[in-house]
C-alpha cells in the first residue's frame, strides 16, 4: 500500500501540475511521493525520482499550443530534456535498462495490429470532429494564419505525439510497470498523460477522449513492446487531429467531416 501510495502521489501532482496549475504547492506531493518510495522501496524510489524529474522539466514551461519561433524551440528543447535526462540517468547512473525505445523489435505486424490502424483514423474521423468543433475545443490552438501556421501545427502535432509516446509510454509507463502490474501502471501513466494533454489543448471533455487513448497506448506497448507501432498508431490519430483543427480555423479547408456540426 505504502508503495502504491508512492506512486499514487507523484503521479496525481501532475493533476496539480498541469491541469490545476498550482505551482509550487504541486511540488509538495511530487517531491513526498519520491520521498515515500525511497523510504519504503530504494529501487521503487529512485524510479520514482526519474518521472518526477520528467515532469519537473516540462512545468517549467507552458504547455499551450504555441506556434512562435520561441514557443516551439521551447518546447523542442524542455520535452527533450524531459526524455533525455531520466533515459541518461538510467543508463549511465543507475546502470540499468529501464528506460528503453524499442524501435525494430523482429516481429511482423498482426493482421489485427494493422486493421486497428485502419480503426483508429475511422474512429478519429468520426469522434475529434465532433469533439473539437462542437465543444470549441480547437480555439485552444492558435489560429492559424496562412499556411506558414498550417505547416508549423502540422509539424508541432506530429513532434508532440512522437514525444507523448517517448515519454509517457516508454518512460513513465515501463518504470512505473517494473514495480506494479500491468493496468496499475497504466492508470498511473494515464493521470499523468491525461493532466499534460489538458495543458495542450484538449479541454472541456477532452478527457473522455483522452483517458482511453492513454490506456489503449499502455496496453498495447504492454502487449508488442514496440515503440513503432504505438507512434504510428498515435501519429495517424493526430493526423485527423491535424485536419480538424485545420477545418475548425478554416472552415473552406478540408470541408470533409460528417460529424462537423453545421
Amino acid at each position: 500500500m505504502l508503495r502504491l501510495s508512492a506512486a499514487g502521489l507523484v503521479c496525481a501532482a501532475a493533476v496539480l501540475l498541469f491541469a490545476v496549475h498550482v505551482r509550487p504547492l504541486a511540488y509538495v506531493p511530487l517531491l513526498a511521493g519520491v520521498a515515500l518510495g525511497l523510504a519504503v522501496d530504494r529501487r521503487l524510489g529512485r524510479d520514482l525520482l526519474l518521472v518526477a524529474a520528467g515532469m519537473g522539466i516540462i512545468s517549467t514551461i507552458s504547455l499551450e499550443a504555441d506556434l512562435s519561433d520561441a514557443g516551439m524551440a521551447s518546447f523542442a528543447v524542455v520535452l527533450s530534456l524531459a526524455v533525455i535526462v531520466p533515459w541518461a540517468v538510467s543508463r549511465y547512473v543507475y546502470r540499468d535498462d529501464a528506460v528503453r525505445f524499442p524501435v525494430r523489435t523482429g516481429r511482423r505486424w498482426t493482421r489485427g495490429q494493422v486493421l486497428y490502424l485502419v480503426a483508429v483514423v475511422a474512429i478519429g474521423y468520426v469522434l475529434l470532429p465532433w469533439y473539437f468543433l462542437g465543444s470549441g475545443a480547437y480555439r485552444n490552438w492558435p489560429s492559424l494564419e496562412g499556411s506558414g501556421d498550417i505547416a508549423r501545427l502540422f509539424v508541432g502535432v506530429n513532434a508532440v505525439g512522437l514525444w507523448d509516446e517517448l515519454f509517457f509510454i516508454c518512460t513513465v509507463f515501463a518504470l512505473l510497470r517494473r514495480h506494479f502490474t500491468m493496468w496499475t501502471a497504466n492508470l498511473l501513466q494515464a493521470v499523468v498523460f491525461v493532466s499534460f494533454l489538458w495543458e495542450l489543448g484538449y479541454r472541456e471533455w477532452g478527457p473522455v477522449l483522452t483517458i482511453p487513448f492513454a490506456l489503449v497506448q499502455g496496453w498495447i506497448f504492454s502487449r508488442y513492446k514496440s515503440l513503432t507501432y504505438v507512434v504510428a498508431v498515435h501519429l495517424l490519430f493526430d493526423l485527423v487531429v491535424f485536419a480538424v483543427l485545420v477545418h475548425g480555423h478554416h472552415p473552406e479547408l478540408l470541408d470533409v467531416f460528417v460529424t462537423a456540426p453545421r
